[in-house]
């Protein structure tokens, strides 16, 4: 074999790399050497050019050394040899210490950059959020901060998650574009770690955010947060804890680790409730959007002021562009649509649905109620009806068992789901036993428009489709993700619409999605019922965060016991042959023992943003309903 013959530049490419490899001293020398070699020549060059220059040899060599001293910046004194020994000492020692300075502060400004960029240093605020944890949940969560900072001049929120500080601060500046007034601080650390947890604040923040992550150890790294920072805070703390944890079973353990003023949400629970109170009335959904986030209105609490010792009655009269729907005890207790003759305390303060916190101004509506218009209605008898589930996963059971807790007897629900009867059957046996709803198992794909098309979905009352993880798991394969559920869920809503469209009718729909961005996406009729896991629970705990009596609020609103909304035909409370204020439907669904919030329109259902909806409208302003058109009222089931 021919010997492969090296080039000159691969020649001098191996003896510089052999130079560097030879360290510090070797570098000094021959760079030493590199410079005279180029210094003292050019030196000699300018000497002898010049014709100023002394005409005698050792004037010329003095010259050169001049010329020398002057560019290395050793001064190049001329006398005798000690004289100039001494000079040239003393100029390295200053040359040596003047670099090594430079080199020091340089280091150090640079390590400092460094440690600012990777989010190390502390943070120095008071009265901010603080929020753990990085996911999707993130941004709906800064968004919604940001709303409910709005009327603040220097609001802050810092976030603290084991990702790239820059990384972080481009992500939230491409999802979340305009920030207001309102500061996003992050810093990159575990936020299982005490000590780097106290960078952010805890003991001097108002509230405090526990993100669950994505995977199968999300809660455990949420209860493991929850512990860091109660060692981080100890008892000094004062911030509000809201935390989230996906399954059921981690919510007690999650529970105890928050602590006394903590507060933890079930992803699985209010998930299910939300589906099926939404799937019983369709709508629903558009109601709560409207009350979850910060844009629009929202639950607000004001003093009792003059209505001290009156009874809640009378104070759903007393604000015209506010809904009153509680009340709120000195000692934290809520009491959602309370008794029509309950009294007022001087202590209390009446929890309201406004546009802000500056807009509940009493008064008074009464005089706009028209007595002759309110219609004495009986209350409809129970109808059984026929439900649809597609698709299974954990949160099934739940679903199950919350409709059992919402329907009349002899309700039937059908689950088409991948897998066996059996596997389904025993996932069931762990809820409680059904009194009302009897459930069918059929094994098919959601996803195949034959199998669809079998099951007569037009007939059904109601469909709820969720993401189908199929039981059982295949041995082997991987978990899916929220992506790939998502996707199958938006083929399954595809044939739901060729179906609809096929027989000409609107199908009651009610989605659960993992992404908000896929909701764009999905190809159902305008005003459809999607339940945005991820952002739905973002937007509870910003609002507990802000206002944290509101975790009893949604406790209550979210269960079968005490009062929920609901939305019920206008027909059976107002006469629907003229204009009538919407202080006399208010006044209406009083003597129920109801407070009236809203009202649906069917005519403007299908036209965006509200799709008919109107949420505590003018209790002034005249509106003409028409048959089909709903009221939303708090009342007891």
């Amino acid at each position: 074999m021919a010997q492969q013959r090296t080039t000159l530049h691969q020649r001098l490419r191996y003896r510089f790399d052999n130079l560097v490899a030879g360290g510090t001293t070797v570098l000094i020398g021959w760079l030493a050497a590199a410079c005279l070699a180029v210094v003292i020549p050019a030196s000699m060059v300018l000497v002898w050019a010049d014709r100023k220059a002394p005409t005698t040899l050792s004037g010329r060599l003095q010259a050169v050394w001049v010329s020398v001293g002057q560019t290395l910046k050793i001064g190049g004194a001329v006398g005798s040899p000690v004289y100039v020994l001494a000079s040239v000492s003393l100029a390295l020692v200053a040359l040596l210490f003047v670099s090594t300075l430079v080199s020091l502060i340089t280091t150090g400004i640079d390590r400092r950059i460094r440690s600012l960029r990777l989010g190390h240093s502390t943070v120095l605020e008071t009265g901010h959020t603080v929020v753990l944890g990085w996911s999707d949940q993130i941004f709906p969560v800064i968004r919604e901060l940001v709303c409910a900072n709005a009327n603040r001049r220097r609001a802050a929120v810092a976030v603290l998650a084991p990702k790239d500080k820059v990384e972080m601060e481009q992500g939230i500046a491409t999802r979340v574009t305009d920030l207001g007034t309102t500061r996003v601080i992050c810093r990159t650390g575990h936020t299982t770690d005490p000590p780097v947890l106290s960078r952010v604040g805890p003991r001097t923040a108002k509230s405090v955010l526990v993100l669950p992550p994505d995977g199968e150890t999300g809660d455990a790294h949420v209860v493991k947060t929850l512990l860091a920072l109660g060692a981080a805070v100890s008892t000094d703390g004062k911030a509000v804890v809201v935390a989230a944890v996906r399954d059921a079973r981690n919510q007690l353990t999650a529970r105890l680790a928050a602590g006394p003023r903590g507060h933890v949400l079930c992803v699985d629970h209010i998930v299910a409730r939300l589906l099926v109170q939404t799937a019983l009335q369709p709508g629903l959904s558009l109601l709560y959007q409207e009350l979850l986030d910060f844009e629009g209105d929202e639950f607000y609490t004001t003093d009792a002021g003059n209505l001290t010792g009156r009874t809640f009655g009378e104070a759903l009269l007393s604000f015209t562009t506010s809904s009153v729907v509680g009340l709120l005890r000195a000692d934290g207790a809520v009491l959602l649509n309370p008794g029509p003759d309950s009294t007022i305390r001087a202590d209390d303060r009446i929890i309201v649905i406004t546009q802000d916190d500056d807009t509940a101004v009493p008064d008074d509506a009464s005089s706009c109620v028209d007595e002759d218009a309110i219609v004495h209605a009986a209350p409809g008898r129970p109808v059984a009806e026929r439900l649809l589930l597609l698709g299974w996963n954990r949160r099934a059971p739940l679903i199950v068992e919350q409709l059992d807790q919402y329907v009349n007897s002899g309700t039937v629900l059908d689950v088409v789901a991948r897998g066996d009867d059996a596997t389904m059957r025993d996932a069931l046996r762990a809820a409680p036993a059904r009194d009302h709803l009897e459930v069918t198992f059929r094994s098919g794909d959601i996803t195949d428009p034959r199998v669809l098309a079998g099951l007569d979905v037009p007939s059904y009352d109601g469909v709820m489709v969720i993401g189908d993880t199929g039981l059982p798991a295949h041995p082997g394969r991987a978990p899916e993700t929220g992506s790939e559920t998502d996707d199958r869920t938006l083929v399954t809503l595809l044939h739901l619409r060729a179906i609809g469209d096929a027989a000409s009718r609107e199908l009651a729909l009610t989605t659960e999605i993992s992404d908000d961005g896929n909701r764009l996406l999905a190809p159902a009729r305008a005003g459809a019922d999607f339940i945005v896991s991820g952002r739905l629970i973002s937007l509870l705990m910003a609002q507990i965060s802000e206002s944290d009596y509101l975790a009893a609020v949604f406790e209550e609103l979210f269960t079968a016991e005490g009062s929920e909304f609901h939305l019920r035909p206008v027909g059976d409370y107002v006469r629907l042959d003229r204009e009538v204020a919407f202080a006399t439907a208010v006044e209406s669904a009083r003597r129920r023992g109801e407070c009236a919030v809203g009202y649906r329109q069917r005519a403007s259902a299908g036209t965006g943003p509200d799709h008919g909806m109107r949420v505590n409208p003018d209790k002034g302003r005249p509106v003409r309903f028409a048959p089909g058109d709903w009221l939303i009222v708090l009342a007891e089931s």
